[in-house]
């Protein structure tokens, strides 16, 4: 998918989706044109049978006349099925497509983007605002291409009847036009904010769903009601302005279509009058008055359907023109299996218009040395753990491993060598066997359990009612802290890679799991290059050598009994946490 496409015209990108879709728009297109060729067709054999056929006593010709009129609306039904099934088909499949390349897009979106943006409002986009799309997809060209042909078709039948009445119908036409513009305007402005709304209904409900223990531990759904209410109700007042507008276009609209026949009847009756016209001339034009106002309300259901279909279609193009803050290079080459040497060298950071998170760090951590990072809250550790893949570009200086800037090899390829453990771990809605083996997507179950087995994690799935199809619930929450742990270290188990890094992954759990987990790391630590960013300690015992940072830099370094007999920044946060045990 060229992202460039995204760059051109709304129009222009919602008509390159039909591309792969051609053969479905081609059938839908012939049997719109059946179905308007049919509709033009009755009025004018009717009136060659009543003006020609029935006064010559031409009977047996009349009734076949019928019978063809009546085998043609039989196939006009056969069009419209097609038209009807395989037209809303191609509209579900350019809708599929339009999400396909959506998520695309966003799995190639870096950290910065999901840290500005709400999950349910990206969820807006990809569901609800993506469904009006089908109906637009198929019925908007369709009913536009109908609605010309008729009426042009039906303009042209008209003139030859009288033509002077043609033109006094086709009089309220620019009117019906002016009106349209003028209202669509309206209505497409109160389409956004209603759909922009609607995103915020999804971004506040993701979030209070997902909230939902944490308000009842505080007893505070009341709270969580008021702040939904207060987003409902800038929802209905969004509705109520796009429905006024609605309502203000389609009571002009019911106004203007029966003013046509009234002109007709009024008119026709001058012109027979003045015996310029019989009374079937009038009768056919009638019947192309119902045919060419069938039209005119199809142009008025594509412009609603316009309107919330390019709406949606709008904010979808919107974040499809967002670029990922972390690019591969365009000479970017992959990279091997990593050996594991780290040099973080003069690197700067910081978020955006942030101050800076780290100030001219540098440090080098040898293939297969641990290395642990400590210090206080908001110097930097956890900031190091997210430029070492790439999650975020540094600012300033460079980031390489094995001697390649992390810059110069693709993303997929570096991330493939790191495996990290968080202390907020995510488990996906599905079974433990479907968590562990997300590691490596193609491993065996022998496998998976020889994983399981290492992060020490095998005993408790087996005590579990369905064991390693024990379903784990939304986030894991079916299982204890520890355990949604060691799962995610029977990944990285599985995933066999060279760099291990380890952010604050047991500060979450009490001493006594804490201490469980902490042999399963040691074993995940042997012959990994392993950085560990720590607020407890004890947790960083196994490592080669400690690193304190604080203040955006490196405060001091050096082995855990070189830093106790320095007396420094690290001697006070060991004695302190020591008092606290």
């Amino acid at each position: 998918m060229e992202q460039n496409r995204f760059h051109r015209g709304y129009v222009p990108i919602f008509l390159s989706y039909y591309k792969p879709h051609l053969g479905l728009f081609i059938l839908d297109m012939c049997c719109a044109l059946g179905i308007a060729l049919v509709d033009l067709a009755f009025p004018a054999f009717s009136r060659e049978a009543l003006n020609r056929l029935l006064p010559q006593d031409m009977y047996a010709a009349f009734f076949a006349v019928m019978a063809v009129l009546l085998g043609a609306y039989a196939l006009r039904s056969l069009m419209y099925f097609i038209v009807t099934y395989w037209g809303h088909m191609m509209g579900v499949r350019i809708e599929a497509d339009i999400r396909r390349d959506l998520f695309h897009h966003m799995q190639d979106l870096s950290f910065s983007f999901y840290d500005k943006n709400r999950t349910g409002q990206l969820m807006s986009r990809a569901t609800s605002d993506l469904f009006e799309i089908t109906e637009l997809a198929h019925h908007g060209p369709e009913d536009l291409f109908i609605s010309t042909v008729t009426l042009i078709g039906a303009f042209c039948l008209m003139v030859t009847i009288q033509w002077k009445l043609a033109l006094i119908v086709f009089a309220v036409v620019p009117i019906f036009v002016v009106f349209t513009v003028i209202q669509r305007r309206r209505m497409m402005r109160a389409s956004v904010r209603q759909k922009q709304t609607m995103a915020g209904i999804n971004g506040q409900l993701e979030s209070s769903i997902s909230g939902m223990r944490t308000a009842k531990a505080f007893a505070n759904e009341g709270q969580e009601n008021q702040k939904f209410q207060a987003t409902n109700e800038e929802f209905k007042e969004a509705k109520r302005e796009y429905y006024k507008a609605m309502a203000t276009y389609h009571g002009g609209l019911e106004f203007a279509l029966p003013v046509m026949n009234v002109l007709t009847v009024a008119a026709g009756g001058y012109f027979i009058m003045r015996g310029e016209m019989d009374f079937v001339d009038l009768v056919t034009f009638t019947l192309y008055i119902s045919t060419f106002l069938t039209p005119v309300r199809k142009l008025a259901a594509f412009v609603e359907q316009f309107l919330n279909g390019m709406a949606g279609f709008k904010r979808f193009v919107e974040l499809m023109r967002v670029e990922p803050a972390v690019q591969d290079a365009p000479d970017a080459v992959p990279m091997d299996a990593a050996q594991g040497d780290i040099l973080i060298d003069d690197v700067s950071f910081h978020y955006e218009d942030g101050p800076a998170v780290l100030d001219h760090v540098s440090i080098h951590i040898p293939q297969g040395e641990t290395v642990a990072v400590v210090g206080p809250s908001g110097g930097g550790k956890s900031t190091l753990c997210q430029l070492i893949p790439r999650f975020y570009d540094v600012n300033g200086g460079r980031i390489l491993v094995d001697g390649q800037d992390v810059r110069a090899v693709t993303q997929r390829s570096l991330r493939h060598n790191i495996g990290i453990v968080q202390q907020d771990v995510f488990l996906f809605a599905g079974t433990i066997m479907d968590n562990i083996r997300y590691g490596r997507p193609d491993a065996s179950e022998e496998e998976v359990i020889a994983a399981a087995r290492r992060a020490e994690i095998y005993d408790d799935i087996m005590a579990m009612p369905s064991g390693f199809q024990t379903y784990v619930g939304e986030r894991g929450v079916m299982l204890s802290g520890g355990q949604k742990q060691r799962v995610s270290i029977a990944r990285i188990f599985l995933k066999n890679p060279p760099i291990l890094i380890l952010d604050e992954a047991t500060s979450a759990l009490d001493s006594v799991t804490e201490a469980r987990i902490q042999s399963a790391f040691d074993e995940l630590a042997k012959g990994r290059t392993t950085l560990i960013i720590a607020h407890r300690l004890s947790t960083i015992r196994s490592a080669n050598r400690i690193i304190v940072v604080d203040e955006n830099h490196i405060l001091e370094e050096g082995t855990h009994q070189e830093l106790l007999e320095k007396g420094g920044e690290y001697a006070q946060l060991y004695n302190a946490q020591k008092r606290v045990v």
